[in-house]
């Protein structure tokens, strides 16, 4: 193994060329000083260049000469700069953002032609420009539910936490906020998510062709950045909102040394009812709130550290005894340093728990109360040699450490106090990695890498053996076992590799080939019809396997008229192994026998993608439409009439969505008013109905005689969404330009009354049967959402 990572590690040294002089630097934004993710650093006498990283750093080795070096980020103002290399030259530039008669929307902070040029396939992002002119619930920009317009990617409803990739479940996405994971991604389950767009400043999905230095998600990776905070002057910004209102604070603790960023939202639903109606007085509560910071300090021009951390929580209280709630936190600390002109380091610690509480119960003698919450630790040293200007290779390390508390529990009845709490667990993942950004020829670009992960599942604590049983049966336990303290109980290893291929057709087009596999050794536990925040995490044991997977991806890039009009078409194929279910009645929650409830077996997806997108002028947008199938075979499930052996049958999973149909579209009616709008159209999601039924006396009950699993669909989504906005006057009648700016923006959310479904169950009404009589059974359709809802939210930024 060691020796297999060393030569991935060498290979470009004996590729490269006698080193030269470098320049190397940041490119930063004149107006606050954040860094520009993405920048295009180009060398016009060779015609290549580099990109700066998700730190603004970019570095370039070349021949000693003069150069016309030019800098280029979308949406700002291009510099050029004439050097004379005849030593290495360090060279930070700050680019300034372009003034257009007519504010026109930027789809993306790539460069006009990265989508055709780099390695990079199954890959989307958006700037929190974009994602500020969507409509959204109830006029709140959201980060989520812009990456749900994106192709390859669904929910199953509204009120359903997270999102699915390329028939990927909600557990299989790595979401990441400045680097710590977000084990649930949602406010007011679903309908918001937790990241302020106040405080974000890029994200980017990997959807596939994932680079080695991240891991231990089988599905995606959700990578969202914050700011940095304006190092040149003070900024507020905010928004008042229907449901809630956001505040943002940010400027110079030392005018071009060190920055900050205080970001909060709170709701008001309870406040502004709270006049109306006597419900809140005894203790209830209906409301979240977060918080988001960051500061960061320029110790040296080779130095530089950051702190960030997010605080956020949801309370839905009946009364001061009863109800739920969840929460995050987390908190990072990075620290760059740059040991010479062309090695660049960042080392990572943060700590990330989620936690939840359930709780109900009259008084102190009868109550039930159960808490559950998992918590991360994690190192991560992380290093890019820019090897020259057809080679950057990175390479790393990262530690996590795992505490997992599925339930700490008590039950009061009548004064007797009964401790069912379960077990803590304990687990350790970590990983080496090494990888490079090669550019073979003008045609060719690959780049490559490998992950060698490992996982321990720790003590102390007790462990189980289990009976071999009928495929789909509870399984129960034979043997129990007491492990020490560090302990090591189980242990799997797995290589990760990972390749990407571009081969550039001519000057506005290419095709593109991906390959990963990917390994997950903590699994989600829900078996409700969407994630919902009482869901538990669980490590991998010496019962339930680590999860893994394998994506192959292929692909035709095309831009037409100078970059004005973006098209590419996706096709992939995902197999995963160990991909888990549960038995018919398994029993997830407070069980310490939860391991003989999973089963485990082959899951498949694969599907087409297409993506047409207007980058330039007032009409801009995006059209994304997804034809794809996502299957699970499991041994015990869905084996319809093999009764003897239940040999499982591919069946569709709860997320399988045939047709995915997204339209964005952005317009600008003049320099102050624009609309803007999208369309949802989903297939139906799969459901398990009954086939036959029973009646004893005046009782319905249901049967699903055949064994099957997921067998019908509920009807279609579909849904469109149109927002105004308002901008306020940059001039005032007395000629002097305003130094604030505000807007206006008006929402309708499902502008057409659609009652979309988000599931239908059987009941048999209310009315006793006669004796002797059929008992009539009746279907109902829930919808969370089934009229317009419209709002207004006013922005400000002074």
């Amino acid at each position: 193994m060691k020796n297999l990572l060393l030569f991935l590690a060498v290979i470009p040294f004996f590729l490269t060329a006698q080193e030269k002089y470098t320049i190397n630097g940041y490119v930063k934004d004149a107006a606050n000083g954040e860094a520009l993710i993405g920048a295009t650093v180009l060398i016009e006498e060779l015609g290549t260049g580099n990109i700066t990283n998700v730190y603004g750093f970019y570095s370039i080795t070349l021949p000693p000469g003069e150069y016309s070096v030019v800098y280029r980020y979308i949406g700002f103002v291009s510099q050029k700069k004439q050097i004379l290399l005849e030593e290495n030259s360090r060279i930070d530039v700050e680019l300034v953002e372009e003034q257009t008669q007519l504010e026109e929307v930027v789809v993306t902070a790539k460069p006009e032609d990265e989508n055709v040029t780099s390695t990079e396939m199954s890959v989307a992002e958006l700037d929190i420009k974009t994602i500020s002119k969507l409509p959204a619930f109830l006029g709140e920009v959201d980060v989520i539910k812009s990456v749900q317009l994106l192709p390859g990617v669904s929910t199953v409803g509204e009120g359903s936490s997270g999102f699915n990739v390329r028939g990927g479940s909600v557990g299989q996405n790595l979401v990441l906020l400045d680097e710590a994971p977000i084990y649930n991604s949602s406010h007011m389950l679903g309908f918001f998510s937790v990241f302020n767009p106040d405080a974000v400043k890029d994200v980017k999905l990997y959807k596939g062709g994932i680079p080695a230095r991240f891991g231990g998600r089988l599905s995606s990776v959700l990578d969202i950045r914050m700011k940095e905070g304006n190092i040149k002057e003070y900024e507020v910004n905010g928004g008042i909102g229907t449901i809630f209102s956001r505040l943002a604070v940010e400027g110079p603790i030392k005018k071009e040394k060190a920055s900050f960023i205080v970001a909060g939202r709170r709701s008001y639903i309870d406040i502004l009812a709270k006049p109306f109606t006597d419900v809140f007085d005894n203790g209830a509560g209906l409301y979240f709130y977060d918080l988001t910071a960051k500061a960061n300090w320029n110790i040296s021009d080779k130095d530089r550290v950051y702190v960030s951390g997010y605080w956020g929580r949801d309370v839905f209280n009946f009364d001061e005894r009863q109800g739920i709630n969840w929460g995050s936190k987390t908190g990072t600390f990075r620290w760059n340093h740059l040991y010479n002109e062309r090695l660049f380091s960042n080392l990572t610690i943060y700590v990330s728990d989620y936690d939840y509480e359930l709780k109900f119960g009259e008084d102190e003698l009868d109550k039930f109360e159960w808490m559950s919450n998992i918590t991360t630790y994690d190192l991560k040293p992380e290093f890019t040699y820019f090897l020259n200007t057809n080679n950057e290779l990175t390479f790393g390390a990262e530690a996590i450490f795992y505490r997992f508390s599925p339930a700490e529990a008590n039950f009061s009845s009548n004064g007797v106090n009964r401790e069912f709490s379960l077990p803590k667990k304990r687990a350790f993942e970590y990983g080496l990695y090494v990888g490079n950004k090669q550019t073979v020829n003008e045609k060719i670009d690959v780049e490559y890498g490998l992950r060698f992960s490992g996982f321990n599942y720790i003590g102390p604590g007790e462990y189980y053996t289990f009976n071999d049983t009928i495929p789909g049966e509870r399984r129960s336990p034979t043997a129990v076992f007491e492990a020490d303290d560090w302990e090591s109980i189980k242990g799997y290893n797995n290589l990760e590799p990972r390749v990407s291929v571009k081969y550039q057709l001519n000057r506005t087009s290419s095709i593109k080939a991906s390959y990963n596999r990917m390994a997950q050794y903590i699994h989600l536990i829900s078996n409700t019809t969407a994630s919902n925040p009482l869901d538990i995490w669980t490590p991998s044991t010496n019962n339930i396997q680590p999860q893994t997977g394998q994506q192959w991806a292929a692909g035709y890039f095309r831009n037409f008229k100078n970059n004005m009009y973006e098209f590419s078409f996706e096709t992939y194929y995902r197999k995963t192994e160990n991909q888990i279910d549960y038995i018919d009645g398994a029993e997830l929650f407070i069980n310490d026998l939860l391991e003989g409830d999973v089963i485990s077996g082959q899951g498949r997806a694969y599907g087409a993608e297409f993506y047409l997108k207007k980058n330039k002028g007032r009409l801009t947008g995006w059209l994304s439409y997804t034809l794809g199938r996502t299957e699970l075979k499991i041994d015990g499930i869905n084996y319809l009439d093999d009764l003897e052996n239940r040999t499982g049958k591919w069946y569709p999973t709860r997320y399988d969505q045939t047709h995915n149909l997204k339209i964005a579209g952005f317009y600008e009616l003049n320099k102050r008013w624009s609309v803007s709008a999208n369309f949802t159209y989903l297939s139906g999601t799969p459901t398990t109905f009954p086939t036959h039924r029973y009646q004893i006396e005046y009782l319905t009950i249901p049967e699903n005689a055949n064994n099957s699993r997921n067998n019908l669909r509920i009807p279609d989504y579909h849904r469109l969404d149109v927002s105004f906005t308002l901008l306020g006057r940059e001039v005032r009648k007395n000629g002097k330009v305003r130094k604030n700016r505000d807007s206006l923006v008006i929402t309708f959310y499902n502008i057409y009354n659609r009652k979309n479904p988000f599931s239908i169950y059987f009941w048999q009404g209310e009315d006793r049967v006669e004796m002797g009589e059929p008992a009539p059974t009746r279907a109902t359709q829930v919808s969370i959402l089934g009229s317009i809802v419209p709002s207004v939210t006013y922005n400000f930024k002074f």
